[in-house]
């Protein structure tokens, strides 16, 4: 069986995230980028699905500019066997995501889908059910833990309430929650190695995707600095400002 595993290039979650002046976006010049932690879990499981024998090959994808292709090579050190770049500049919406891997679907024919449940940049938590969606597939989301069959797989799902555990057949979509695994580090000779797996280039229109956006971002700005807090000499006081100030009992 085949996984196809989607990896998104972001800036790296140890840094601190800048807006522009003109508040048009985040800055992203001289920023360390790297790959999204939610999908590094997805790559992750899906190379140990490769080590117990249950999957035969790990293809990852990327959409973005050409620097996207270093988070592939992050992904082929891990273990991924090759991997494809859909080549863009411009900022691919979650539904023209969502269209261009039903897009590389079909053409891979893959078993299974594992991707992050989000982005750590937009986090926007879509791409895994709209993918899910088009190709109608059976999703499993919030991915805690995974049982592999030979027909089907057994998903339990972080869900507010605590764990559901649900049954998909295969082929299906999984995205990952933070629980599932802890992503491995890539050694030295992985990395060699992953030079010379093949990364394949394609762009959106070989694919007939458009990725117009449709969304426009009016302004982007820093949340509320935190306010300093108070101390109160006792609980009455506490009560007090609750009730007069803070307006909430």
């Amino acid at each position: 069986m085949k996984v196809l595993v989607p990896v998104k290039r972001v800036i790296d979650y140890n840094v601190k995230v800048r807006v522009k002046a003109d508040q048009s976006g985040v800055d992203l010049a001289n920023v360390k980028m790297s790959m999204n932690p939610f999908d590094e879990i997805a790559v992750e499981e899906a190379v140990r699905l490769k080590e117990k024998g249950k999957a035969t090959e790990v293809v990852a994808v990327s959409i973005g500019p050409a620097q996207a292709g270093e988070t592939i090579r992050t992904a082929l050190a891990m273990g991924a066997d090759r991997g494809i770049l859909v080549k863009t500049d411009q900022t691919v919406e979650p539904l023209a995501v969502a269209k261009i891997l039903r897009a590389i679907v079909d053409e891979e024919k893959p078993g299974l889908v594992i991707t992050g449940k989000q982005a750590i940049d937009d986090d926007a938590n879509q791409v895994g059910q709209m993918l899910a969606a088009l190709l109608s597939w059976p999703q499993g989301t919030f991915a805690h833990s995974m049982e592999l069959g030979e027909a089907g797989a057994k998903i339990t799902r972080e869900i507010d309430g605590g764990l559901q555990t649900v049954e998909v057949k295969l082929p299906a979509v999984m995205t990952t929650d933070l629980r599932l695994n802890e992503p491995r580090y890539a050694s030295l000779p992985n990395i060699m190695k992953a030079k010379k797996k093949p990364i394949d280039v394609k762009s959106a229109e070989s694919l007939g995707v458009d990725i117009a956006p449709r969304l426009t971002v009016l302004k982007v700005t820093e949340p509320a600095k935190r306010q300093a807090g108070v101390k109160l000499e006792s609980a009455a006081e506490l009560v007090s400002k609750l009730k007069n100030e803070a307006g909430v009992i």
